[in-house]
């Protein structure tokens, strides 16, 4: 039993790619399209940055996992709207001014600190993030810039002022498996299909055939356990009187 939850607790702890806008919730990270892979990160200031992504399989940014809590941003529906708010480590929640200048000091949702993610139509599992609460028609994306204080001479900045939809506007959002809504919903079937013969033994009063075992296990996953019960323990009591 102890392996079984420790397996589980794996699992629920595991990130998986949002594959729609409506799987999009609890801790995420907004992977961005740079080389080498990046992520929407804030530091304790509220200053938000592109941190680079050290857990990844083969450099690939679908597999990213985050090393640093500042790489996390905890995904929320904004009430009655298609909206997202994302909310950092320090408990400030990521926004968007005018000038598509990012940070992460607001301590309240407004307009500025909406997201709408619309579904790429180009690669699947990817979106882009539309700034003011979808009513903007700009985009969070990733740019190069040249420094001086960096060895490669560039850094990556993210911006929330891209006029149209491309390939920088284009981000994986990673998340908690067991918020995950048809991942949620498998590990449920799964966890009412977990049942041993001995408890099945127990529940009925009897040693059951294998068949029995079966029946009742498929019961259990398709919703009919307690019929299927009583008709099991009764079958027992014909058996037992049967001459």
């Amino acid at each position: 039993m102890e392996t079984q939850h420790l397996e589980d607790s794996a699992e629920d702890q595991s990130w998986v790619s949002a594959d729609t806008p409506s799987d999009i919730a609890g801790p995420v990270v907004l992977v961005l399209p740079s080389d080498p892979p990046t992520c929407i990160a804030s530091d304790a200031n509220g200053k938000v940055f592109a941190s680079e992504l050290e857990n990844l399989i083969e450099g690939d940014a679908a597999t990213a996992e985050p090393h640093d809590v500042r790489q996390v941003w905890v995904a929320t529906r904004v009430a009655g709207t298609e909206s997202l708010s994302f909310k950092g480590h320090h408990g400030k929640y990521l926004s968007c001014d005018t000038y598509g200048i990012l940070s992460a000091s607001a301590s309240a949702i407004s307009h500025y600190e909406s997201f709408v993610a619309l579904p790429s139509t180009d690669i699947p599992g990817t979106f882009a993030l539309q700034t003011g609460g979808g009513d903007k028609e700009a985009f969070v994306c990733v740019r190069e810039a040249s420094s001086s204080s960096k060895a490669s001479g560039r850094v990556i900045e993210v911006r929330g002022d891209a006029g149209s939809l491309g390939f920088e506007t284009t981000l994986r959002i990673r998340m908690q498996a067991r918020f995950k809504p048809r991942i949620k919903a498998s590990k449920e079937t799964k966890a009412r299909e977990k049942i041993s013969r001995k408890e099945l033994e127990e529940i009925v009063g009897r040693r059951l055939e294998e068949h029995e075992v079966k029946r009742l296990k498929r019961a259990r996953r398709e919703g009919n356990f307690h019929e299927e019960v009583l008709d099991v323990r009764v079958k027992g009591k014909h058996d037992k009187f049967a001459w």
